[in-house]
């Protein structure tokens, strides 16, 4: 039980976080038809803003400055990257986007350099917050939780309850007519695009402490999130929600279980030879399978629902 409650708050703080990643990415995905595979990088740089800010003024300040420093980036690249190569399209803007990931890298590897950094918990929250049998669980894991359900309460109201919410969600269906009632669609596209920055911003900054903040972090989680994404629904954020949780359960259940087919076939009474061919693929277990799974439960939506558990467009 200790294990079960222990790893289930686990799942929940990093299934969280990948939902504070891919949110941003469908919200670019949803309205745009952009897959940005520079979105990890923009985590990456959220999390090395945070650091260096943290070092100047401290974590709090960071918690705010490090998103908008993102968001600006976004903003900037959206305006004068991808509106640029929008109209050689798709494939043009794939490529740019696949390329930005790689000179943000390099850019990262220059300025700080290709170790780690000393990007540390804030003391005011390296404390133990409750106990779970023998298990002090962490205050900053609480505070991940908390600030990333706050963030998709606020995500929704803004979506659904603000007149730029509105804006952006008739931009999506009818671009024309929300342009004809005097709006500037290209600039609401720039917001999106900004705004889905400073999520994956504000992720690297509370993900950043909680993991390790070096230049291989974007290349690490950036395949998750697009199996997030791919397995919830192109564009369908209520997808990626639940997504989220499932591939962070996955992942962090799958790491304690050292159970294989070989235990299951004993199990059953079901006797295997050493000399098969199959028996070194029966004796892998669940923990050295674990970071294969989501990619295993992204294929097998891919097989029987393309369009994922949600799923409201296919590109």
């Amino acid at each position: 039980m200790e294990f079960f409650l222990v790893t289930l708050l686990n799942s929940l703080s990093y299934g969280l976080l990948l939902f504070m990643l891919s949110s941003g990415l469908t919200l670019i995905f949803s309205m745009m038809g952009v897959l940005n595979f520079a979105h990890a990088s923009f985590y990456m740089l959220g999390a090395y803003f945070a650091f260096q800010t943290s070092q100047a003024i401290g974590f709090w300040p960071a918690l705010v400055v490090a998103p908008i420093a993102v968001a600006a980036l976004g903003a900037i690249t959206e305006r004068y990257g991808l509106r640029t190569v929008h109209k050689y399209g798709h494939v043009a803007e794939l490529l740019f986007t696949f390329g930005l990931a790689y000179i943000i890298e390099e850019i990262v590897h220059l300025i700080w350099g290709r170790a780690p950094v000393e990007y540390k918990i804030p003391a005011v929250l390296d404390f133990s917050a409750f106990s779970i049998f023998s298990t002090q669980y962490p205050a900053y894991r609480v505070f991940m939780m908390l600030v990333s359900v706050g963030m998709l309460i606020a995500l929704y109201f803004a979506l659904t309850r603000t007149r730029i919410g509105l804006i952006i969600q008739a931009s999506l269906t009818h671009p024309d007519m929300v342009e004809s009632l005097g709006h500037n669609v290209p600039r609401v596209f720039m917001t999106v695009f900004a705004g889905g920055a400073a999520l994956a911003g504000l992720a690297g900054v509370i993900g950043g402490n909680a993991f390790v903040t070096e230049p291989g972090m974007a290349a690490s989680v950036g395949t998750i999130v697009f199996v997030v994404v791919v397995f919830g629904g192109m564009g369908s954020l209520a997808g990626a929600f639940v997504a989220s949780l499932v591939i962070g359960a996955v992942q962090t259940f799958s790491v304690g279980f050292d159970y294989s087919l070989l235990n299951l076939f004993a199990l059953l009474g079901i006797e295997t030879s050493a000399d098969s061919a199959w028996y070194d693929l029966w004796k892998v277990t669940i923990s050295q399978a674990g970071p294969v799974l989501p990619y295993i439960l992204m294929v097998l939506m891919l097989i029987f629902r393309p369009k994922g558990l949600m799923g409201t467009r296919e590109g």
